[in-house]
């Protein structure tokens, strides 16, 4: 089944165009990593999926559905989450409340307190702490356990180990591990290559904007990627690489 659908999708920074005509389609519990250097369009993509940035042109569908003039918050209802770059929580209030402010889009789902609490037990004896007090590895476990509160078929995780340590980045990938095999659709944007190809089914690479790799994570070679990734030779090939 065909979770999610874009197709030439363009967004832009005033006159810059920051997505150019990116094509993806990602099936029902398929996890894809989104990589690239700084500046190549990734977290813009991101936010217009997500319906925080507007759509200059193409199509994004979910689940057949067309939501492309879908605000922000009608994208959740239809079962987009995203964890955006650099946590975004409400210090202010406990971690509690900021996963209770997950459940408000009503959407009937098996995501609990309890059930996130499962996967990121280190929240167990935070729970009532304000997100302002907490580690960065416990912000970051709060910003994906509110999203996940809103029952999302597609889950979009930005930069999940930015600002982390590689401890704590160890932490959030073994909690990550039981969300990618729940069947969630995930893309998820990895500025490590390493991580991001061992635990994504798929790659794509953008540079300027453009997909300009995009396959299988076992059919690509690490050399292959990074290539892509700066831009060598500027590749401009789909589909595994052989």
């Amino acid at each position: 089944m065909t979770m999610l659908e874009i197709n030439g999708l363009v967004a832009s920074h005033g006159l810059l165009e920051a997505v150019r005509q990116v094509s993806i389609t990602l099936k029902k519990g398929e996890t894809l990593a989104l990589v690239g250097a700084n500046g190549a369009g990734k977290t813009t993509l991101m936010r217009t999926l997500a319906g925080a940035h507007p759509v200059k042109a193409g199509t994004i569908r979910v689940g057949g559905d067309d939501v492309t003039g879908l605000k922000s918050h009608e994208r959740v209802r239809r079962g987009i989450a995203l964890v955006p770059e650099g946590r975004k929580m409400f210090a202010s209030m406990t971690v509690a409340e900021n996963l209770a402010l997950g459940s408000m889009a009503g959407r009937a789902g098996d995501w609990s307190v309890e059930r996130i609490l499962e996967i990121f037990p280190n929240l167990q004896k935070r729970l009532h702490s304000k997100t302002g007090h907490l580690s960065g590895g416990e912000q970051q476990a709060t910003a994906i356990g509110r999203a996940l509160m809103s029952n999302p078929d597609i889950l979009l995780l930005d930069e999940v180990s930015l600002g982390l340590s590689p401890l704590i980045v160890d932490r959030v990938y073994a909690s990550l591990d039981a969300l990618i095999k729940s069947g969630t659709t995930i893309i998820l944007v990895e500025q490590n290559l390493e991580r991001a190809m061992a635990v994504a089914g798929r790659v794509a690479c953008m540079l300027e904007g453009r997909i300009v790799l995009e396959g299988p994570s076992a059919s690509l070679t690490r050399e292959q990627v990074t290539d892509a990734y700066f831009g060598l030779g500027r590749v401009a090939a789909k589909g595994a690489l052989s």
